[in-house]
C-alpha cells in the first residue's frame, strides 16, 4: 500500500449527512446561499483548506452559506501539491449554482490557466457570484477567466512581479484586498485571514469573533530571521518591520 500521500476524504457517509444536515439548518439567520471551493490538481492545501475550516465552521454552527462544495473538474481524487489528496464533492459538469467560490493557488495554477475546463467553468459560473475570492497564484485563473479586471489584486509574494507583467493594472501588496466583489489574499496562510475579514463582512464582527474563538485563530505574530530583509518581501511585511 502507498502511504507516500495523506487522503482527506471531504465527502461525508449517508449516516452524518443528515446530522449535518440539521446543523446546517438549524441556527436562525441561517443564509440561503452556496460557497464552492475550486480544487485541481497541485493546489497549495492550506489555500483551500483553511479558508474551508473557518468558512465551514460558519457554515455549519453560525447560519453561514449552505452547502460549502468542492468541485473539480472530473469526480477523480485530487493531488495536492504537498501530497494530500481530496476527494472532490461534485465536478464541473454536475456543480450546483453559487454565491460564492474560492479560487486557491499553487504550482497547479501554472497548468490551470491554460485549462480551457477550468477556465471555461469560472467564466460560466462567476459572473452569478455575489463574491469571488482568490488565494495565492489563484488570482491567476481569475484574471485569465476575466472575472477581477479593473480589480485589486494580490498574490504570493514570489508572483507579484509576474502578476504585473501579465498586463494586470492594479496589484497591490498587502496581506488581503477587497475590492468590489472580489477578494485576494497573498499567499498560503494568507487566505485565513482574508476568509476571516470577508465573514466579519458579510456576516458581522459578532460572527467573525465566534469563528475567530471556536477555530483559536489567533496567529502569535512571531517571524523568524528577518522576513522584511528578503529581496522580494512585500509593502505589507516592510511596513511591520
Amino acid at each position: 500500500m502507498d502511504y507516500s500521500a495523506a487522503v482527506l476524504i471531504v465527502h461525508t457517509l449517508p449516516q452524518v449527512d443528515e446530522r449535518l444536515k440539521s446543523l446546517r439548518d438549524g441556527p436562525a439567520g441561517r443564509q440561503n446561499m452556496s460557497f464552492g471551493f475550486l480544487a485541481f490538481d497541485g493546489l497549495e492545501e492550506l489555500d483551500l483548506i483553511g479558508p474551508w475550516e473557518l468558512i465551514a465552521k460558519w457554515s455549519l454552527h453560525l447560519g453561514g452559506p449552505a452547502p460549502c462544495t468542492v468541485i473539480a473538474p472530473s469526480m477523480a481524487a485530487v493531488t495536492c501539491a504537498n501530497g494530500l489528496v481530496i476527494q472532490p464533492h461534485t465536478d464541473f459538469a454536475a456543480a450546483p449554482p453559487l454565491d460564492y467560490l474560492l479560487v486557491p493557488g499553487g504550482i497547479g495554477t501554472l497548468r490551470e490557466v491554460d485549462n480551457p475546463p477550468t477556465i471555461d467553468f469560472l467564466q460560466r459560473v462567476g459572473p452569478g457570484c455575489k463574491a469571488l475570492l482568490s488565494v495565492c497564484t489563484g488570482a491567476f485563473l481569475l484574471q485569465r477567466a476575466g472575472l477581477a479586471e479593473g480589480a485589486a489584486l494580490t498574490t504570493h509574494w514570489g508572483s507579484l512581479q509576474r502578476l504585473r507583467d501579465s498586463g494586470h493594472p492594479r496589484v497591490v501588496e498587502r496581506r488581503w484586498v477587497h475590492d468590489g466583489r472580489i477578494w485576494s489574499s497573498a499567499g498560503v496562510s494568507a487566505g485565513m485571514d482574508m476568509a476571516l475579514a470577508f465573514i466579519a463582512q458579510t456576516a458581522g464582527e459578532d460572527v467573525a469573533f465566534r469563528v475567530q474563538f471556536g477555530t483559536e485563530y489567533f496567529p502569535e505574530g512571531r517571524r523568524y530571521g528577518d522576513p522584511a530583509a528578503h529581496p522580494q518581501a512585500p509593502d505589507y511585511l516592510k511596513q511591520a518591520r
